[in-house]
């Protein structure tokens, strides 16, 4: 998808002859699923071992299920970015605490190898100690995965993403609250999706919150999530989506309809606000207003 759709700036240029100050990310179509497939099966994680110890067994499984079908779709979608499969394993020759992308990868690789003897056991019954401790795993860095891209995103330079550093991994670990829940929701029979129901409904709620919040502190510097043509479609639809599939899921009483609507529409939310977060990074790069006014400003703050 193309992402050169100019933003109506809310402010003169002030680089030389307008130009960006900063480069525009290099990252292709695939990062927005990536975020999204990633976030799913970290948020189921820690979800179906809450299951699995609340004697809810069978819903347990569907979401085991869901964990690692989501992330069978991420590396190849992340590898696809990169080009080429040595790169991504080039990646874990080092762990660097300070570059958010080798943690990534580390969290990715352990994960995966957690999630995939938890899935088993929970399905077949075996292996039964190493499908205990992947459980226990994959809860533990679930969470990290739901949420380590907000902060990959937010360790650029890219003013969209730098500036909103506080609200976005809420931002994502709603979404991805809100899409796991939902994912379950859609593949479990109306009897036993309640927990489910109730994890996608307060997803929705954090990310609503977690968005409005981040869009009120950052002013200005939200107008390429309002006002950039390629991003507010997305941002629009993200909000619309993950509002009503809440209001569904939460008045429809457990019926099977209800909850297929719901959950579709929270899926199809969180998908439209990764590319919503994605595509107003490009355009804040792209506009030196975005990136030189912050600067002088702070250091016209400095100065008084």
């Amino acid at each position: 998808m193309s992402t050169t759709a100019q933003v109506v700036p809310r402010a003169r240029p002030e680089s030389y002859y307008g130009q960006p100050v900063i480069n525009q990310p290099v990252w292709t179509w695939q990062i927005p699923w990536y975020f999204f497939f990633g976030g799913t099966a970290g948020a189921c994680a820690p979800f179906a071992l809450a299951c699995q110890l609340g004697g809810h067994a069978r819903l347990a499984r569907r979401a085991w299920l869901v964990s690692i079908g989501a992330l069978a779709v991420s590396p190849p979608l992340l590898i696809a970015d990169l080009g080429r499969p040595r790169r991504f394993f080039n990646m874990l020759r080092l762990f660097k605490l300070s570059s958010p992308m080798s943690v990534g990868s580390w969290v990715l690789t352990g994960f995966g190898l957690c999630v995939a003897p938890a899935a088993s056991r929970s399905t077949l019954g075996w292996p039964v100690r190493l499908g205990r401790a992947g459980a226990v795993g994959a809860a533990a860095l679930g969470p990290a995965l739901a949420t380590y891209t907000a902060v990959l995103l937010a360790d650029t330079a890219v003013p969209a993403w730098h500036e909103a550093r506080g609200e976005l991994p809420f931002v994502f670990a709603g979404s991805a609250a809100a899409s796991a829940g939902a994912a379950v929701t859609l593949v479990s029979p109306a009897n036993l999706a309640a927990p489910a129901r109730r994890m996608a409904v307060f997803g929705a709620l954090v990310e609503l919150l977690a968005v409005a919040r981040m869009e009120r502190r950052l002013g200005r510097l939200a107008a390429p999530y309002r006002e950039d043509p390629a991003t507010r479609p997305f941002a629009r639809a993200a909000r619309g989506l993950t509002t009503a599939g809440a209001v569904l899921m939460a008045a429809g009483g457990g019926r099977r309809r209800g909850d297929v609507l719901g959950a579709a529409a929270l899926l199809a939310g969180s998908v439209c606000q990764r590319w919503a977060v994605f595509r107003a990074g490009f355009a804040s790069a792209r506009d030196p207003a975005f990136t030189v006014g912050p600067q002088r400003e702070r250091i016209s703050g400095a100065a008084t």
